[in-house]
């Protein structure tokens, strides 16, 4: 939570306006006054320039529900460095972090699923970082969710997205015909990038459910990067197909850069 909020601190979020008229504080548009309307609605400088009445229009503004999903599978407790995090822990920041921000900016924001469904205030926080804190699931990925979404509201997922694709296909199908947008982060250790393994290698899966041995571990690099390519215009195919953002965060990439395309992907969203 210290870690997310002083992430936050760094990024100003911006009001979330409809761009029609009602209850809010920025300025929306100037109207001829109708029967009916009271006379300290009349904006009389304006009015002053002509011989009409007019009536300052302010823009309506409401809280947003946004959901959150964080890959809990045990893919995610991958680092290839004792100096990195594992991505859990940077998917789980950059959550709570846009946590930290729309709370601040009255929004209502939640889990998918059913343990924290979205509500505003400081105290919300509180109760996501304690999901979160939470062990990881039995498998090796995680399998997102539509579940507790609500209606034309946003949502982000964080995952490796190494597991079964068609269950985030079907997640993104079911978020898209409730009218929610929003977007994916990729979360990866800079070595699933770069594949720096060379020689006798042994490869093991997080929950020790695949394992590879190898004595040529350099023949294989071609092949796996073709391979997560393919994962990746495969995910960009997903969220276009849904309207949605996607792109791919490193943890060896400070945590900042991620926060800042999260928050300019869910403003570009509305």
């Amino acid at each position: 939570m210290a870690e997310a909020e002083l992430l936050a601190a760094t990024v100003m979020m911006g009001e979330h306006g409809r761009r029609r008229a009602g209850q809010g504080d920025e300025f929306w548009q100037y109207r001829p006054v109708n029967a009916g309307d009271s006379a300290r609605l009349i904006d009389w400088r304006r009015s002053a320039r002509g011989d009409a009445h007019f009536v300052r229009e302010r823009e309506w503004q409401s809280a947003q529900s946004v959901t959150l999903w964080v890959d809990p599978g045990k893919s995610m407790a991958f680092s290839g460095d004792k100096a990195r995090a594992p991505k859990a822990d940077r998917a789980k920041v950059l959550a709570l972090a846009t946590a930290v921000l729309l709370l601040r900016a009255g929004e209502r924001v939640g889990l998918a699923g059913d343990a924290a469904p979205p509500r505003p205030g400081r105290s919300q926080i509180v109760k996501l970082a304690a999901v979160l804190s939470g062990v990881a699931e039995g498998g090796e990925y995680g399998a997102p969710t539509a579940t507790g979404m609500v209606s034309h509201g946003r949502a982000l997922f964080l995952s490796d997205f190494f597991g079964d694709l068609t269950v985030l296909e079907k997640a993104l199908t079911e978020a898209a015909d409730r009218g929610v947008r929003g977007a994916l982060v990729q979360v990866l250790d800079p070595a699933e990038e770069e594949f720096p393994f060379s020689g006798r290698t042994v490869f093991e899966s997080m929950g020790g459910g695949v394992r590879h041995e190898t004595q040529q571990a350099g023949d294989l690099r071609a092949r796996y990067l073709a391979r997560l390519a393919e994962r990746k215009d495969r995910l960009a195919d997903l969220a276009r197909a849904v309207g949605w953002h996607v792109t791919t965060h490193h943890t060896g990439q400070p945590a900042q850069a991620g926060l800042l395309w999260i928050y300019t992907a869910l403003q570009g969203g509305r």
